[in-house]
């Protein structure tokens, strides 16, 4: 009976050896398996991060190259605009010049024609006024001639009278056309009239008074066209100044 029983405790089932039912792993096969998960994840979120890194990376370099080309292309546009800008301002000075070289040649035409027209009738007018003193002189030639004529065939008893009214006559038709006879005998000498060639001493006259006149000289409107030439007296009183009228109050 001993025996029996020893061998009831010893004896293994055999439909439990024989289903290879899986014994529980041990601590340290379990505790692998969970490493070698856990580094595989790892591995996969290092990857995922890597990827999403890159693509993070990525997107500012896009962008910065997208606005770098729409900054060109706003470049290339300002410049395009400024350059038909320039275009449009060059050609509106081109047009402009043309004009004003136009209006140039135009006026030193104008200008030429005037100067020119002005010169011929400036000659014209100086052939009018010699043909107009010389169709008043004839006259006067022909009064000498007669005068002349006269005294050669009656003698001379009556030139001087007629020499004297043809000279009257002569002189007359010069003051007709403006001139004046400067004749300033017993005046004051005036330099701006008269020309003194000569000084003679009189202590009864005024200083500086013209003497006598050597030659009478001539005055067209205002200008002197001929100085006279006289003589003045030295030694003389000084003249007094003409006094100023005094106005009443």
């Amino acid at each position: 009976m001993a025996k029996s029983g020893k061998d009831d405790a010893v004896s293994i089932p055999i439909d439990d050896a024989n289903t290879g039912a899986e014994a529980p792993s041990s601590p340290t096969c379990a505790n692998d398996s969970a490493t070698a998960a856990d580094a595989k994840s790892a591995a996969e979120g290092a990857a995922a991060e890597t990827v999403e890194a890159e693509v993070l990376e990525g997107e500012p370099e896009e962008a910065e190259k997208s606005a770098e080309s729409a900054e060109g292309e706003k470049l290339a546009d300002d410049a395009e605009a400024e350059a038909e800008k320039a275009a449009a301002e060059l050609a509106a000075a081109k047009a402009e010049a043309a004009e004003w070289k136009d209006k140039f040649m135009r006026l030193h035409a104008e200008w030429d024609t005037y100067r020119r027209r002005t010169n011929e009738q400036r000659e014209a007018e100086k052939v009018r006024a010699a043909e107009k003193l010389v169709t008043s002189l004839l006259p006067v030639i022909d009064d000498f001639e007669r005068t002349i004529d006269y005294a050669e065939k009656n003698g001379e008893g009556e030139l001087l009278g007629g020499v004297r009214a043809v000279h009257s006559k002569f002189v007359g038709v010069l003051e007709k056309d403006g001139v004046e006879v400067i004749d300033p005998a017993g005046e004051a000498f005036d330099a701006l009239e008269a020309q003194a060639v000569a000084t003679v001493p009189d202590t009864e006259a005024f200083d500086e008074t013209v003497h006598e006149v050597y030659q009478k000289g001539y005055r067209l409107g205002a200008k002197v066209i001929r100085p006279a030439m006289v003589t003045v007296t030295t030694g003389g009183p000084k003249r007094p100044k003409p006094e100023e009228d005094e106005t009443e109050e």
